[in-house]
């Protein structure tokens, strides 16, 4: 288990010591390091939302720690359709969560190391972070040639992008969040991050893609915990405070109260869908039926991840324009979301007439629309 060999390594290290919420909300300034114990992503990002909601940061800083398994996380004006491969997403059972950070889409799983560095507005400064970072990076193996770029990434030999930014200001406090890629998978990382979908036009913020490695892959003597202590350590050392590290279980309200309404809405339909800026889809896919090849032209407007407009072009003849009209008007306000389009396509097939060739037809054009979802 992930936890439990992460404590093992850490009570080898004399100067970091992890306990269990003490003093997590009791101390009121000062800097304070606080560590995940939870491998869920809605859980993790509903713990950012906690402090930047609820602690006062005016006196004090806060490093968050934290790993996900398997998950997408897109940023907040992003549209998860460009992103990244939502059917294979479904089909290897990984997470898709939207952040209410802004930035670009980074893949997760427990070979990505994940770190939220807390402060008031005023004393907010990426730049320093990830300073703090390389200098931790650099203190365990001084051979590693890691540098900032100012885009605030972090490079190894000078081209492979291994932490990427995101964050959010507040009125008053601000968080920073940046990953840290130890031991990833690579293969599912660039399969998961490549969109297959067509015809997408959206003025949402486009991810920029890089060149990435591992770090373990220039250092197969590092673990993440060994990372994450080093961190925590020049953290501590930076803030004059001590190298303790609280952990905290992103689900106990009486540690954080409210934090599980707050985990359930970051994993509603409507925040990870609904909030996509509007979009529209204009496409054309070919229906291979018996001997014949036919072109269909698909327009939507979809906004609030729902549809708002839809035309379908098809050949004269091949569907009654009474059916195609019917789909046509039961997609218009439905979610632009394959288990609904499913769910829409059984119903309204139960209602057509009662004749073979259409009914196959029928399925044919719904299994092609349901794939540009």
């Amino acid at each position: 288990m992930v936890l439990q060999a992460s404590l093992k390594n850490c009570l080898q290290l004399s100067c970091i010591l992890r306990t269990p919420k003490v003093g997590f909300r009791s101390t009121t300034s000062g800097s304070l390091i606080i560590q995940s114990t939870s491998d869920d992503v809605y859980q993790n990002l509903a713990v950012e939302d906690w402090i930047h909601d609820h602690m006062n940061l005016e006196n004090r800083q806060v490093l968050f720690l934290w790993r996900n398994s398997p998950a997408v996380v897109i940023g907040r004006h992003q549209n998860p359709w460009q992103e990244c491969n939502l059917r294979l997403l479904r089909q290897k059972n990984i997470k898709l969560a939207r952040r209410r950070s802004g930035g670009g889409t980074v893949y997760h799983d427990l070979g990505n190391i994940n770190l939220t560095f807390f402060t008031s507005k005023k004393k907010y400064e990426r730049m320093e972070n990830l300073k703090l970072v390389v200098k931790a990076l650099k203190a365990l193996r001084p051979q590693l040639d890691v540098h900032v770029t100012d885009r605030y990434d972090i490079l190894l030999d000078r081209h492979y992008k291994i932490s990427g930014t995101a964050a959010k200001l507040g009125r008053t406090t601000a968080y920073h969040h940046c990953t840290l890629l130890c031991n990833a998978d690579k293969f599912v990382l660039s399969s998961v991050l490549k969109s297959p979908y067509k015809g997408i036009k959206s003025n949402a913020t486009p991810s920029v893609p890089a060149s990435v490695k591992n770090l373990f892959e220039e250092d197969p003597s590092l673990t993440c915990e060994m990372l994450l202590d080093a961190i925590a350590e020049e953290y501590a050392t930076q803030h004059q405070t001590d190298h303790h590290i609280t952990l905290i279980n992103p689900a106990d309200e009486t540690v954080l109260p409210g934090i599980n309404n707050k985990t359930k809405e970051l994993q509603t339909w409507e925040w990870v869908y609904g909030k996509t800026p509007k979009f529209s889809v204009s496409t054309c896919f070919n229906m291979v039926y018996k001997d014949s090849v036919l072109d269909v032209k698909v327009d939507m407007d979809v906004k609030h991840g729902r549809i708002e407009v839809c035309n379908i072009d098809l050949p004269e003849q091949w569907l009654p324009p009474a059916v195609c009209s019917e789909l046509v008007k039961s997609l218009t306000g439905s979610k632009f979301c394959p288990n609904e389009t499913t769910t829409l396509a059984a119903t309204l097939l139960r209602v057509c007439p009662q004749d073979a060739e259409l009914q196959s037809r029928w399925n044919l054009l719904c299994e092609n629309m349901i794939m540009l979802m």
